[in-house]
């Protein structure tokens, strides 16, 4: 504690800080932890402790006393329930006026000095726990029977313990649970309740399928007649091994949801989190099961640790659906060109907690003269390397410094915009890398289409012409990386005559483990050359694509957009 007085003195200029926590029991009278260390503490300054314990919020005085004055400045530390732990403090020797910056320096470094009570209070209760479980191994030593039980339970404990230690969101929290007790502990029903804005929502899975869940609903209010809201309110495991109690002490609801999943015995575990109850653990058996001391705490270090993996999926489902939206909000909306037919398709990666920089754009590119006179269009696909929020961050930058990049080289090539691009990217020390392919299509007046594209690492775009055949456009210059040196962009050109169909893709739809790429783009050039003439609509032909090619599971994100130019 000593240092957050510390680190207060240090904050506020002040020449002595506390940390005062309130008396109780044996401890009443005992002195702050204080810096300096050893730092005696002046009555005066006791008293007015006590008087910021006693108000339950901020003091700031600028003068106490008369010849041996002082200045003062405390805040409460406030537990988890809203309980008062005790008040950091500094002290001025002299008169002074406390600013607004510091009164909420000392403000926010006393909600640090509250949460770190709060860990400590909560390592000792997981502390307790184990010493609870050892001595409860300790004293089975002398029964076989029991000793094996005991030994199944530590093995229960380290398996939660690792199994739980790298869950990536809900559901698997949800799976895992569900694999650790029912070897073990064999319950005949395990649910998982979380507290979200007041109510409490039951967490599905795919075993619930042979459960009768009619009675028992998906959500339901945190004061409702539920012994898993109840476990919730007062933050401790709640027993049910009695119909007698479920009807005497809850609602109705409880006994026809107690009833319905043939219960006799129910333990509702809370899950505490850092920062309060996230919700509630639910174990419950076909057959009266005694809840032991030993059982006890074996059930709380259990939902010690489902609680800790349940914090961690919600803060990374959190990130991800923040980048995932950020993601989707980069994917353009198709104009409609006259003369060209357009599709895209975009498929995340099939872990939840991946997102990567994969996306394609499309817009009204200017002329030389009139900006948005000559109906060419500026055609991307590309792939900024990463599978996480700084993928999907530094890819809408890309995104919106390769738009300003032809408009600010307007009549020029590709090749410019990409450079202008890699350029800007150095001058402003972005670290983004990967690959791009950059198309400009300008219309002809014989319904023809003049494409240049300049390559800068990506996977080859094909075309399919209206013979059948498809033609590799495999021309390309190094990637982006910020390691590589700015060398000149080339520009290739071709031109697309009606009845031919353009594909630009990214490498999650070639790209799998133990199957060279060619061999992927080899079988997605047949599969365009087989259903290419016959004239599909575009959205069909993509989703063909992505079945007969892709993988059914990809490590990353896959885009495909295809451009046809109309038969005549």
């Amino acid at each position: 504690m000593n240092r957050f007085a510390r680190l207060a003195t240090r904050l506020l200029a002040a020449p002595q800080g506390l940390v005062w926590l309130v008396p109780s029991g044996e401890s009443a009278g005992a002195a702050p932890e204080c810096w300096p260390a050893g730092a005696p503490v002046a009555p005066d300054v006791l008293e007015c402790c006590r008087r910021v314990a006693g108000l339950g919020r901020p003091l700031f005085l600028e003068f106490v006393g008369s010849e041996s004055g002082f200045a003062f400045a405390g805040v409460p530390l406030v537990g988890s329930s809203g309980e008062l732990l005790g008040l950091l403090a500094v002290v001025d020797h002299e008169a002074r006026a406390w600013n607004a910056d510091e009164v909420r320096d000392l403000s926010d470094l006393a909600a640090a000095c509250s949460a770190q009570i709060r860990l400590r209070e909560r390592a000792e209760t997981g502390r307790r726990a184990q010493e609870e479980a050892r001595e409860a191994a300790d004293a089975a030593e002398g029964a076989a029977a029991r000793m094996h039980t005991l030994l199944d339970r530590s093995r229960l404990l380290l398996r939660a313990a690792e199994d739980l230690a790298d869950t990536r969101g809900l559901d698997d929290v949800r799976s895992r649970v569900s694999d650790l007790v029912s070897g073990d502990l064999k319950p005949s029903y395990i649910g998982l309740v979380l507290l979200n804005q007041g109510s409490l929502h039951r967490i599905a899975d795919p075993l619930d399928a042979d459960q009768p869940f009619e009675e028992v609903p998906e959500s339901y209010a945190l004061d409702s007649d539920w012994p898993s809201a109840r476990a919730v309110r007062e933050n401790r495991m709640i027993v049910v091994d009695d119909r007698s109690e479920i009807a005497s002490s809850y609602g109705p609801e409880a006994v026809a949801g107690f009833d319905v999943l043939g219960l006799r015995t129910a333990v509702c575990l809370p899950l505490r989190g850092t920062r309060g109850v996230l919700g509630t653990l639910v174990l419950g058996w076909s057959d009266l099961y005694a809840i032991t001391m030993a059982e006890r705490a074996v059930l709380t270090t259990l939902a010690g640790y489902t609680a800790q993996a349940v914090e961690r999926a919600l803060h990374l489902d959190e990130r991800v659906s923040v980048a995932r939206q950020l993601q989707e909000a980069m994917l353009t909306e198709l104009p409609s060109v006259p003369g060209l037919e357009l599709a895209a398709l975009y498929r995340p990666a099939a872990r939840d907690d991946m997102v990567g920089g994969d996306w394609y754009d499309i817009y009204p590119l200017p002329g030389a003269a009139e900006p948005g006179s000559t109906g060419a269009l500026a055609v991307t696909v590309g792939d900024i390397t990463g599978h996480d929020m700084r993928a999907a961050t530094l890819m809408g930058q890309v995104r919106s410094m390769l738009r300003q990049a032809d408009h600010d080289h307007r009549g020029e090539g590709p090749e410019a915009a990409l450079s202008a691009l890699e350029l800007a990217c150095r001058r402003l020390d972005l670290p983004a890398s990967g690959t791009i392919l950059h198309v400009h299509l300008r219309p002809a007046p014989d319904g023809r289409w003049h494409m240049k594209w300049s390559n800068a690492g990506h996977v080859p775009p094909l075309l399919a012409t209206p013979d059948g055949a498809v033609d590799r456009l495999t021309g390309h210059d190094p990637l982006l990386h910020p390691a590589l040196p700015c060398g000149p962009r080339t520009c290739d050109s071709r031109l697309l005559v009606p009845g031919s169909t353009l594909l630009l893709y990214t490498d999650g739809l070639v790209e799998e483990r133990n199957r060279d790429i060619e061999e992927s783009i080899d079988l997605l050039v047949r599969r365009l050359a087989a259903a290419a003439p016959r004239d599909l609509p575009l959205e069909t032909l993509l989703r063909s694509l992505l079945d007969t090619v892709g993988t059914t599971a990809p490590d990353d994100d896959t885009v495909l957009l295809a451009l046809r130019v109309p038969s005549r």
